[in-house]
């Protein structure tokens, strides 16, 4: 369940495209249709059409005249990129979160999430466990009161959807990197700077990882040309 259900048909038509992105069943460089994606999903086209230019405006899609929406590629350097401004931006923000009443008020609420993370990682189930990470990450953060960090953030985040989680699934580390997301929070809860800066760095690393197995995604990333 979401924590905030969509209120719209434009919403909830976000909601089911990003997890078609972040499954891979919308695949990079791929060009898709908002008529055809609205029949699939059995929903009518305007929806679907805002909630595709919504995610052009996020940098995940790509406007192609007379034909769709195409599922925008991520190279090497744009992870890399990305994973810096993160760290620039996570770090900080979560050290701030240590010890924090705020923090603490919403133990419970955000230990549901956590047990979220290990439900989904016994399952296998890479949708449920990005939406978990999703919210855990962005819950915290909103904390802050700074809307615009916690946008950003978040748009940074769809930007990279998949990458990096199929890895973890592969190696059979979703079970651990729950485990690390619950010892985040008990560093928090506890205020423990040094510990909350430590896991986020960790956490954050897994961007820069360069060598992918999930097939589709082999496929369609953009080569490092090394520029």
């Amino acid at each position: 369940m979401l924590r905030f259900p969509p209120q719209t048909l434009r919403d909830q038509a976000l909601v089911q495209l990003r997890s078609l992105l972040v499954s891979g069943v919308l695949k990079p460089g791929e060009v898709y249709s908002a008529t055809a994606i609205a029949a699939e999903l059995g929903v009518s086209h305007g929806p679907v059409r805002e909630a595709m230019l919504a995610l052009v405006n996020d940098g995940m899609m790509e406007v192609v005249r007379n034909r769709g929406y195409r599922v925008v590629t991520i190279s090497r350097k744009d992870r890399e990129d990305i994973a810096e401004i993160r760290t620039l931006l996570e770090v900080p923000s979560m050290m701030k979160l240590a010890g924090s009443p705020r923090v603490i008020e919403r133990a419970d609420e955000f230990a549901a999430i956590v047990d979220k993370f290990f439900a989904a990682a016994k399952a296998e189930d890479i949708v449920a466990f990005f939406d978990a990470d999703r919210e855990f990450h962005l819950g915290l953060l909103a904390l802050l009161d700074n809307p615009r960090l916690t946008e950003f953030v978040g748009t940074l985040r769809d930007q990279t959807r998949q990458y990096g989680i199929y890895e973890l699934a592969v190696r059979g580390e979703l079970v651990d990197s729950a485990q690390d997301h619950r010892n985040l929070l008990d560093a928090l809860l506890a205020g423990d700077v040094e510990a909350v800066e430590r896991l986020m760095l960790g956490h954050l690393q897994y961007l820069r990882w360069s060598r992918w197995t999930f097939p589709d995604l082999e496929a369609s990333v953009e080569p490092d040309t090394g520029e």
